[in-house]
């Protein structure tokens, strides 16, 4: 995995959907909004204070965004708007659209692609090849789950991944002696 450091490592335009996306969900304050993109993304990226709350007033400037009633706790929180809705549903349509026509790149920036061609790439195209394809299957499967969630897959899944990896591991360990 990589972790993402830095706003600028994130592809642009990701950070404004997934704001929306959770503001689609409950209202959130900026800090809820941090918390679970680091949960989302099991610890690999949490986005910093000075990348959301910046966003927030933007996507509240833009009439996207509205603060709610603060409760006794004095926290403000973010709800979508209608018109938020409409730019979510927009982005959505991008985000799908960017994943559709980039998915034999694998799931993310620059995932896997990189990381075959730097060293002996004459002789890593089957194996480029064989992690693209895991990859995207992986992908796939985590777009049919948020779709339609099923244990049984997901426990199916997690076994397979957990075998191959496995696998992959004494792979490594017998090249290194």
């Amino acid at each position: 995995m990589f972790p993402f450091r830095h706003t600028a490592m994130v592809p642009k335009g990701f950070l404004r959907y997934r704001v929306l996306k959770l503001l689609s969900e409950k209202p959130m304050s900026g800090s809820e909004i941090m918390s679970e993109m680091e949960r989302q993304t099991s610890g690999y990226w949490k986005p910093s204070p000075g990348s959301i709350y910046p966003l927030l007033a933007w996507l509240q400037d833009k009439g996207y965004v509205k603060e709610v009633a603060q409760q006794e706790s004095g926290v403000k929180r973010y709800a979508l708007t209608d018109q938020g809705k409409i730019a979510l549903e927009e982005q959505a349509k991008t985000h799908e659209e960017l994943r559709r026509r980039f998915r034999h790149l694998g799931p993310g920036p620059g995932f896997m692609g990189p990381m075959w061609f730097e060293f002996f790439p004459e002789k890593a195209e089957g194996l480029r090849r064989a992690t693209k394809c895991l990859a995207v299957a992986v992908w796939n499967l985590h777009d049919q789950l948020r779709r339609e969630y099923s244990q049984e897959a997901a426990e199916e899944a997690k076994t397979a991944i957990e075998e191959a990896a496995k696998r992959i591991e004494e792979i490594s360990k017998k090249l290194k002696g």
